[in-house]
């Protein structure tokens, strides 16, 4: 199977779209169960990965709008059930929210794996998210062959452009107005993801900087030591141990919902407070991807709530004799 029309190739790039937002509420969770002041590396990694994970959102908004379609973010068919599997994957990785743990960061390590050498690209039921993209790169090539400009009719008024953009971590979005800008959103998600061939840097950043790809922070928690400029990935990491905590770890309940607290109305009352501001983060987002790109501002004091009242959640106990939290739940709501 291969992406031959316009409509399969803006139906892929939702795909892209939903998988791209469905790892971000499994690291955010891993991420706020982290006690205040404790794991600052850990915390320190996910953060960056969270922050580039909204980005790649971006750039595959821009380039769905770039061909003409409507990205669609608000949307209760855009939020996954957890656990969930990676959107129109071949279903090998699991995806909990979950507090971070040793299991958590095997989840992780598996959603930013590599592609293996010569793995053909795969629009669906793929073992690798770089081989999803790379069959969407294919269908942008063809198509652009064969339409020529036209393929890119978008209105440039519906791209995000650099100037939307401060939420940290590594690159910035591109406006999408072709082929080759198309294809550098693509290649950019993908670096930031399992890194260049042969290295676990995604590029080379302004001032000589390099950002670890997504796969290789994660890695480097898993060994405990951090990856030093030489390094590959063959080597591992050979640098400064990395030491981690594990029991200074709020003991979240894995993939929480309402519906379990419906007997304990107060703690049900917070989980629908953080899913309406959820949702209403959602609403802003499909907003900036629809032709209001200012909106990306409104979304980051959003995202600040949504911190406060998880790490709140992840502190309430759930009400039985398991020692266990509650958490936030991510379920679209209104």
């Amino acid at each position: 199977m291969s992406i031959r029309t316009l409509a399969s190739l803006q139906r892929h790039l939702q795909w892209a779209l939903e998988l791209e937002h469905a790892t971000i509420p499994a690291y955010l969770c891993a991420l706020y169960s982290i006690a205040e002041g404790a794991n600052v590396a850990a915390q320190q990694q996910l953060r960056a990965v969270v922050m580039e994970e909204m980005l790649h959102m971006v750039l595959v908004a821009n380039v769905l709008n770039a061909v003409g379609g409507c990205p669609k973010v608000d949307d209760p068919a855009f939020v996954p059930s957890y656990p969930t599997t990676l959107p129109h994957s071949d279903g090998s990785v699991c995806v909990q929210l979950r507090r971070f743990d040793r299991e958590a960061l095997q989840t992780f390590l598996k959603i930013e794996r590599p592609e293996p050498p010569q793995a053909k690209p795969e629009p669906e039921r793929y073992h690798s998210i770089g081989q999803f993209y790379d069959a969407i790169e294919a269908g942008l090539r063809q198509l652009a062959g064969e339409l020529g400009p036209a393929l890119f009719s978008g209105s440039v008024l519906r791209q995000v452009d650099p100037t939307r953009w401060y939420y940290g971590g590594g690159g910035r979005p591109i406006v999408v107005s072709d082929l080759a800008s198309a294809l550098a959103a693509l290649d950019e998600i993908k670096a930031q993801g399992e890194g260049l061939p042969h290295s676990v840097f995604d590029d080379q950043a302004p001032f000589g900087q390099r950002e670890l790809a997504h796969f290789f922070r994660f890695e480097q928690l898993r060994q405990g030591r951090y990856y030093r400029p030489e390094d590959s990935p063959r080597s591992g990491p050979s640098g400064d141990p990395l030491p981690l905590r594990w029991d200074q770890v709020h003991p979240m309940r894995s993939n929480p919902c309402m519906a379990d607290y419906a007997d304990q109305p107060e703690v049900h009352a917070l989980m629908r407070r953080f899913n309406l501001d959820y949702t209403a983060l959602l609403r802003a987002l499909h907003g900036a991807f629809n032709g209001q790109p200012a909106l990306l501002f409104e979304a980051v004091p959003m995202m600040y709530r949504l911190k406060y009242q998880a790490q709140a959640l992840m502190q309430l106990p759930c009400g039985d004799a398991s020692g266990e939290t509650v958490g936030p739940s991510f379920e679209y709501c209104v």
